[in-house]
């Protein structure tokens, strides 16, 4: 809030008073109060562009007569130290003073605040609308509250600021826009990772890929800029690499998949050179389409580990465009192309595997299947891979290459394997219809991150983003969750540069089609969804919260 003469300041004693953001304008009436100091405890930029710099406060300040200090306190990191300083800064400047930051709270904690012992402070809320949860509704709520370090305890903590996370935030927030979200995200840059795949074949630019996490955060969401470390759900919170602990109602687990390099030897010292390369990577998938132009002849190695990964077409598809770059330039039949999968099928859907073994066979494609890559010599330009018979007998294969194309093995982020929430195989386990944890009624989870048996692409995330936030609300206010996730995921296996089979299903290989078309065949229809539909509904409506084609079945 600003100071105006409408609005007036919490005055804490008689010399210190606390507000919410102040503008230039409000100075004149600062002055005019008595004030003899103002303290600026909110950094520059959190508020984005309707927030003046400090340096055009405290030139206004000081032509009226007023001193000014610039101490800015981020959100969550009133520490004593800060508590101590501020109350330096208090005893050199003139009273009374006016402190503020974006609500008051940080600056009141940092004068209130008991140094060396934990802040009663810890459970305000930053935000003077949702004043009716600054009271524990229980002692394990006490009991957060008081460890956790932040201004206080969230509505709802999202772990995870991709697909998934801005999603569901989004979708949330236009449901109860009065919800304080908070979503604990360390990148800052948030990427369209579908058209990764595009970019590695020549038919998408790669900067059309990439946005500032800023950009796309939204509106009303708080984004904590760190990294989640620990889990403590019987203590609703989330503790952060940097020390702090955010507390929760709600949690949402959407930290997405790992890419584990390293159970690959020697594949993170050569990739980006001596033609090892992966689409799975933002800097990496322009090397692709590089590599796709040398080659003129020589061997061609694309590689598929075990399940789980994130999108599990990707891998075949970087092949199938590659070879029809090299075929449309008549060079294909000088290059030996080899698929080797860790499975023992091409595709787990089985009505799909036809159209696409017809273009296998179109491309002259080899494929290996039960192949595991495990080593990689760059120089030496050789694949070592595992390859297990009929009999379950592993041997151990070196293969030359001129380009190899590296799917990466991918595991659930360590800090959600080691806790209480993961499953055996380390990812959050939940009820694969209702996406609720089946350890913590008030934990949800969804994208890659998440146990259900879905495929693991941002067309599942579109319609779980629905079951999640429909069905925490529902648990919020004490209703049964009806809404109910069918598994749909959808794959749009790019198989030749204008035409793409468009995979979709749920749930045990069920067929889910949207459209009235035979879904097994390659159609230049679908090519156009891919390069220019699928993106648009990505950034525009998935991250808006807009739901189109998302709506959720319920249960009767």
């Amino acid at each position: 809030m600003s100071v105006t003469s409408e609005t007036k300041w919490k005055e804490l004693d008689k010399k210190i008073a606390v507000t919410g953001q102040i503008s230039v304008d409000d100075i004149a009436g600062i002055a005019a109060a008595g004030y003899k100091s103002i303290i600026c405890n909110r950094p520059d930029g959190e508020g984005g562009e309707s927030q003046p710099v400090h340096t055009a406060l405290e030139n206004a300040a000081k032509a009226a007569g007023l001193q000014f200090a610039y101490m800015p306190v981020e959100v969550g990191q009133v520490s004593d130290d800060k508590c101590s300083a501020f109350h330096q800064l208090m005893q050199t400047l003139p009273g009374p003073v006016l402190a503020f930051c974006g609500s008051g709270n940080r600056a009141q904690a940092l004068y209130t605040r008991d140094i060396n012992t934990a802040s009663a402070n810890a459970a305000h809320t930053e935000d003077e609308t949702s004043a009716a949860y600054c009271e524990p509704v229980d002692k394990r709520q006490a009991e957060t509250a008081a460890a956790c370090n932040w201004d206080n305890v969230f509505d709802v903590v999202v772990v995870g600021g991709g697909s998934a996370g801005l999603g569901v935030t989004a979708s949330l927030l236009r449901r109860r826009s009065s919800l304080r979200i908070a979503v604990i995200e360390p990148s800052e840059k948030h990427y369209y990772q579908p058209a990764w795949t595009l970019v590695g074949g020549g038919a998408y630019a790669i900067d059309q890929t990439a946005r500032n996490t800023a950009d796309v955060m939204p509106h009303g969401a708080e984004w904590i800029k760190a990294a989640a470390s620990e889990f403590a759900p019987e203590k609703n919170l989330v503790h952060l690499a940097d020390g702090r602990s955010v507390g929760y109602r709600q949690l949402i687990i959407c930290p997405g998949i790992r890419l584990a390099w390293e159970k690959i030897e020697g594949a993170q010292e050569t990739l980006g050179k001596n033609g090892v390369t992966s689409n799975y990577l933002f800097d990496l998938a322009p090397y692709t389409w590089s590599l796709v132009q040398q080659l003129k002849g020589g061997k061609a190695l694309f590689t598929q580990p075990p399940m789980p990964i994130k999108c599990a077409g990707a891998p075949q598809k970087a092949m199938y465009l590659s070879c029809d770059y090299w075929q449309r330039h008549g060079v294909l039949d000088k290059i030996d192309v080899e698929f080797d999968l860790a499975g023992a099928v091409l595709f787990g859907v089985p009505e799909f595997v036809p159209p696409l073994m017809e273009y296998v066979h179109k491309y002259h494609a080899g494929l290996v299947f039960n192949s595991n890559l495990v080593k990689v010599n760059g120089p030496e330009k050789i694949a070592t891979f595992e390859i297990k018979n009929e009999a379950g007998e592993v041997t151990r294969v070196d293969k030359p290459f001129d380009m190899l194309h590296i799917t990466p093995p991918q595991v659930a982020p360590d800090f959600l394997r080691n806790s209480a929430l993961a499953n055996a195989a380390g990812f959050c386990e939940v009820d694969p219809k209702t996406l609720q944890s089946t350890c913590f009624s008030n934990v949800f989870s969804l994208g890659d991150a998440c146990s259900a048996p879905n495929s693991k692409t941002a067309a599942a995330v579109r319609k779980q983003v629905v079951i999640v936030a429909e069905n925490m609300l529902a648990a919020k206010e004490g209703r049964e969750l009806r809404a109910v996730y069918d598994g749909y995921g959808a794959c749009p296996l790019t198989v030749e540069n204008g035409k793409v089979v468009l995979a979709e299903f749920g749930y045990g290989g069920k067929l889910l089609p949207t459209f009235p078309l035979n879904p097994v065949i390659a159609r230049k229809l679908y090519w156009w969804m891919k390069v220019n539909l699928f993106p648009w509904v990505y950034w525009d409506c998935l991250l808006k919260g807009r739901e189109w084609l998302a709506g959720s079945t319920e249960s009767k």
